[in-house]
C-alpha cells in the first residue's frame, strides 16, 4: 500500500499523472459547539450542515476545492471554545469559524476573532450584543437575536388582557438580554403593563417547586417564559401539576422547536405562545427541498438546529462563492448584503450589523396525537423585526462598521 509519504515523494519526483499533482487543498472551516452539553439540538444542527457540506463537495466544491469541516465540542464552556478556536487557526489552519450555542461562548469566539482578525460566523447564540454593543468586523449571526424574537412574541402578547407579568428565566446572558428586551418592547405597545415577579434559575439547574411556588403567589395575569434545555421540562411538568397551566397564559422564547416538543410529548401545555419550527406543516418549495434531502439522507425529520446548521454553512459557501476566496477581508465584504436561501425562504446578512434577516414561526402550542405541535402559526420575516440599518449601527462600535 502506497503510504502518504510516498505519494508525496512520487509526486515531487512526477512519477503521478498531472491530475493527481495538482489536485488544490481542500477549504477547510473550523466549527464549534456544545454537543455534548446541549444535545437535542447540536447534533440535528451537525446534520444539518453536514448535509450542506455534501451537497456543495457534490458539486465539485468551492472555487475547484472540496470542503472539509473541523469540528470541535466546547462542552458549553467559554475557555474551551477560546482554547479549540485558538488550535482550529493555529494548528488546522481553518480558513474561518463557525457555530456556537450559548451567548457566552458565541461572545467568547466572537472576541477572538476580533483579537485574530478571524472571521466567525455565530450560528445559534442569540444575544444583542453579538452584533451591536459588542459586535465586530469580523462577527456575523445567523439566528433572529433576542430582540427580533422578543418583538415577535410581543406582536401576540400586547393583545392578551394580561397587566400583571411574571417571568422565569435563565440567568446568563441569553435570558437577560431576552427578558430585557420583552420589557421594553411590550412597555412600548402596552404602557399600563407591570412586571411582579422575577425568577432567574441557574442555567441546566432551575428547582422546579420553588421556582413555580414563586410564580403562583405572584398571581399574575401572564407569564414570559426563557426557559430551554432540561429547565424547560422540569418547569412544564411542575407548572401542570400544580395548575398553574394553562391557567396561566405564557409567553415563551423557542419552545415550539422541535427539539423540545420532542421531550415535553404529551406535557405539552396547550395555548403557550412560543417561537418555533412547525416542520411538517410548511409548504413553501424552499422548505420542501430542504425537507426533502434531510429526509434522504438521514431518514428523519428535521429539527431547528438542522435549518440553522444547514443555513449557517450555505451561507458562508455562497459568500466563497461571491467573494472568489477564502481570504478574510474579501469574505467580510462578501457578506456584509449577501443575499442567499434558507430553507426558511430568502436572508440577507445586514451590512450595517452583520445581522441576518432570517425569521422564525410564532404560533400557539398543542396536542395532536400525544405530541406537542404548532398550530395558528405564521412566519415572521427578520427584517420587519429589526431597527433600521442606520440606527443598529449606532449601537456598534465605530470600528465594527471600518
Amino acid at each position: 500500500m502506497t503510504t502518504r509519504r510516498q505519494v508525496l515523494a512520487l509526486a515531487m519526483a512526477g512519477a503521478l499523472p498531472l491530475s493527481v499533482r495538482s489536485q488544490p487543498a481542500p477549504i477547510r472551516i473550523g466549527e464549534i459547539n456544545s454537543y455534548s452539553t446541549i444535545p437535542q439540538f447540536t447534533v440535528p444542527y451537525r446534520m444539518g450542515w453536514q448535509l450542506a457540506v455534501d451537497e456543495v463537495n457534490a458539486t465539485g466544491g468551492l472555487l475547484g476545492r472540496r470542503v472539509e469541516v473541523v469540528s470541535r465540542d466546547d462542552a458549553g464552556k467559554p475557555d474551551d471554545a477560546i482554547r479549540l478556536a485558538t488550535e482550529l487557526v493555529s494548528n488546522e489552519k481553518v480558513a474561518l469559524l463557525a457555530g456556537t450555542f450559548l451567548s457566552n461562548v458565541g461572545l467568547a469566539v466572537a472576541d477572538f476573532a476580533l483579537r485574530n482578525k478571524v472571521l466567525f460566523v455565530a450560528a445559534e447564540p442569540l444575544t444583542d450584543a453579538m452584533v451591536w454593543e459588542k459586535g465586530n468586523r469580523y462577527t456575523f449571526r445567523l439566528r433572529p437575536s433576542t430582540y427580533m424574537q422578543a418583538a415577535m412574541l410581543v406582536d401576540e402578547a400586547a393583545r392578551l388582557p394580561a397587566k400583571r407579568w411574571a417571568i422565569v428565566a435563565p440567568n446568563y446572558e441569553y435570558g437577560q438580554s431576552a427578558v430585557a428586551n420583552f420589557k421594553i418592547l411590550l412597555k412600548a405597545k402596552r404602557p399600563d403593563v407591570e412586571f411582579v415577579a422575577e425568577q432567574w434559575p441557574a442555567l441546566g439547574k432551575l428547582e422546579a417547586a420553588s421556582t413555580v411556588q414563586a410564580l403562583i403567589a405572584a398571581r399574575p395575569d401572564a407569564i414570559f417564559n426563557v426557559t430551554f434545555g432540561a429547565d424547560l421540562p422540569r418547569l412544564v411538568r411542575e407548572g401542570n401539576l400544580r395548575g398553574l397551566f394553562p391557567r396561566v397564559p405564557v409567553v415563551s422564547l423557542l419552545s415550539g422547536e422541535p427539539e423540545y416538543l420532542d421531550v415535553l410529548k404529551d406535557e405539552t401545555p396547550k395555548g403557550w405562545i412560543v417561537t418555533g419550527y412547525p416542520w411538517d406543516q410548511i409548504a413553501t418549495a424552499e422548505h420542501a427541498k430542504f425537507f426533502n434531502a434531510y429526509y434522504k439522507r438521514y431518514n428523519d425529520s428535521p429539527r431547528l438546529g438542522s435549518v440553522v446548521g444547514y443555513s449557517t454553512f450555505t451561507a458562508i459557501f455562497a459568500a466563497i462563492g461571491k467573494a472568489k476566496s477564502t481570504d478574510t477581508e474579501k469574505l467580510i465584504t462578501a457578506l456584509r448584503g449577501l443575499a442567499w436561501t434558507t430553507p426558511f425562504g430568502p436572508a440577507v446578512f445586514r451590512a450595517a450589523d452583520h445581522q441576518s434577516t432570517m425569521g422564525a414561526y410564532v404560533g400557539k402550542l398543542d396536542l395532536r396525537g400525544g405530541k406537542g405541535t404548532m398550530v395558528e402559526w405564521r412566519y415572521a420575516d427578520g427584517r420587519d423585526y429589526l431597527p433600521p440599518e442606520a440606527e443598529a449601527a449606532k449601537r456598534r462600535p465605530a470600528e465594527a462598521s471600518r
